[in-house]
């Protein structure tokens, strides 16, 4: 008795050619805005979701379609930052701490405003690789008036060393497995799998923290950013 490996990765992965490039489109570049922008975007698992959406696009051989995502994406995490600056310019940052919170709390928000503070215009580079960091970046960087032309490029430099390199990774190390459909397969079945239980878990830890009563701590003046 074989074992076809072809029929096997038709099964496994023939789904996507229904769903197509265009449903990753519309998932990564939505949820890179939300995760860049908005606070619920502090749970949501951004890393895995590029990695995954290069696995995806492999599948069909969508080399210009992972090029031109990867642009999109960075635009898009750019634009998202943007609009997390501006909202922490304009709110600050009193409203997202939680009494007895696990993520959103006290915390957790001063060590991102003290990585800020020592780093500065870097911090702002890095925070892109620093999953809850590169949520309260943006909205700490408001808060405390960083110059906006400074953060813009800073958050331009992180964008371009963390957008591209996730989808490319992910599309020319599927792309390898070629020679080994069924491995490749199992790849796009995990990195599905993860992102969406990761998306789910995320959005039940929002909703954990955010029936949370606000901590109405004052906040310490926050200095301007470097």
């Amino acid at each position: 008795m074989t074992f076809d490996f072809a029929a096997s990765e038709a099964v496994g992965v023939g789904w996507l050619n229904t769903a197509g490039p265009l449903l990753v489109w519309v998932i990564v570049l939505s949820f890179v805005f939300i995760e860049c922008a908005l606070i619920v975007g502090l749970f949501l698992p951004g890393d895995s979701l590029l990695f995954a959406a290069g696995v995806v696009l492999a599948s069909h051989g969508a080399h210009a379609s992972a090029w031109l995502l990867s642009a999109a994406a960075l635009v898009v995490a750019v634009v998202g930052n943007q609009v997390g600056y501006y909202i922490g310019q304009q709110t600050g940052v009193r409203f997202i701490a939680r009494r007895g919170g696990k993520v959103l709390n006290r915390a957790n928000l001063e060590r991102a405003r003290e990585f800020l503070d020592r780093k500065g215009f870097f911090a702002i580079v890095a925070a892109r690789w620093i999953p809850w960091v590169r949520t309260l970046a943006p909205l700490i960087a408001g808060a405390a008036r960083m110059d906006p032309r400074r953060f813009m490029f800073a958050t331009a430099i992180g964008g371009v060393f963390w957008v591209p390199t996730l989808v490319l990774i992910g599309y020319y190390g599927a792309g390898l497995l070629d020679a080994i459909p069924w491995v490749k397969t199992v790849l796009v079945w995990l990195s599905i799998a993860f992102f969406v239980v990761g998306t789910g878990y995320g959005f039940y830890r929002y909703r954990q923290e955010m029936r949370r009563p606000v901590d109405e701590e004052p906040d310490n003046e926050y200095p301007a950013a470097a």
